[in-house]
């Protein structure tokens, strides 16, 4: 899907499963780390009614995460810590500077990521059906020390999880009914959410991946009986939701509009271009990123890398959006005024997109007409 202005673009190829039926406009996809963007306007809407404040710490709400203590070598032992310099804030859960977050090793190489998959954190990749409820869950990533100082480095995932708990506490009502009832409703995102209802599974894709253990293609998640047929005591702010493109291009043109639908005001213009903004510093970029050199062309705002440098097709500055590991991308061009998406059943086989994914961004913009 690509859109500029009032004119819209789909193509639909493929199938839901292997040797089932054909895929369709509306088809239901695990958008998995698209799901990041989403958290994060949740939370601005509450940095908005002052519920929460950007650089206020997150211990009266998160008092698990009060008093942190921080690993001296983030790979050392468990125990070899010392104290957090200060608290966690807001801001350091949307930019991914909280402390904690995935590490570009083996998996399971360091003590504390082999904690982390022992605790069933599930900050890997998207598994619903593993973490605990929020109050179980949070108690369990608080009871580790932290990978980095607060503020220090940018470390990607684990902060997304963590402000759907602190939306949930702050808001007074369950994540997913904060998200329904202020986002998914007002736009319309009907087919947005952190299961797909039995009357629409038919509408569900089967997700694939390369198995690790015999580099084959094999199934990764059955549409009927998997991990999203049901809803999940912890739904995920980093990579939990299933949605359709139409339900995202609502959701893009909302942030593309200055955090306006259909004359309604969901987001305030100035949210919109805070969270689009590249947040980090270059010592938080330091050493970190998802291939060794993200930080060369990108930046990090709230839930949405930021392209600072054009370095190849497709790919303007200032342009913003995210990638989903389970084989989808989605970006926004407020310059060109471009929204687009594109949806698949394939998992990733790395941080760096297939080929499918970068024709179809190098395809979107040789095609645009000035």
């Amino acid at each position: 899907m690509v859109a500029r202005g009032e004119e819209t673009h789909v193509e639909v190829l493929g199938h839901r499963a292997v040797g089932g039926a054909q895929m369709t406009r509306d088809t239901v996809f695990r958008v998995a780390s698209m799901t990041k963007a989403v958290t994060a306007v949740a939370t601005l809407m509450l940095v908005e009614e002052c519920r929460l404040r950007l650089d206020d710490p997150v211990d009266e709400l998160l008092p698990e995460l009060a008093n942190r203590r921080v690993l001296r070598r983030v790979d050392g032992p468990l125990d070899d810590t010392v104290p957090a310099r200060r608290p966690i804030t807001v801001r350091d859960l949307l930019g991914f500077t909280m402390g904690s977050g995935l590490l570009l090793v083996p998996p399971d190489s360091h003590p504390i990521l082999q904690a982390m998959t022992v605790l069933d954190l599930n900050q890997g990749i998207p598994r619903p059906s593993v973490p605990p409820a929020p109050d179980d869950w949070l108690p369990r990533l608080g009871s580790l020390p932290l990978m980095h100082q607060p503020g220090e480095r940018w470390l990607y995932n684990t902060g997304s999880d963590v402000l759907g708990v602190l939306v949930a506490r702050a808001s007074g009502r369950p994540f997913e009914q904060f998200l329904r009832e202020r986002l998914f409703d007002p736009l319309g995102m009907a087919d947005t959410g952190f299961a797909v209802p039995a009357d629409r599974l038919g509408r569900f894709t089967t997700c694939y991946w390369t198995d690790p253990r015999t580099g084959g293609q094999a199934v990764f998640d059955e549409a009927a009986g998997g991990d999203w047929a049901t809803p999940p005591a912890f739904p995920s702010g980093a990579a939990g939701l299933v949605s359709t493109a139409d339900d995202f291009l609502a959701f893009s043109r909302m942030l593309l509009d200055g955090g306006r639908f259909d004359g309604e005001r969901i987001l305030s213009r100035s949210a919109v271009e805070l969270l689009s903004s590249d947040q980090l510093t270059a010592e938080q970029k330091a050493g970190a990123g998802l291939s060794p050199d993200f930080f060369a062309s990108h930046g990090w705002g709230f839930g949405v890398r930021v392209v600072t440098r054009q370095t190849e097709l497709g790919h303007p500055v200032h342009q913003y959006g995210w990638n989903g590991g389970l084989g989808a991308a989605w970006a926004i061009d407020p310059v060109n005024r471009v929204i687009g998406i594109i949806l698949t059943n394939r998992a990733f086989t790395s941080p760096v997109p297939p080929p499918v994914v970068q024709d179809f961004w190098t395809s979107a913009y040789q095609a645009l007409a000035d």
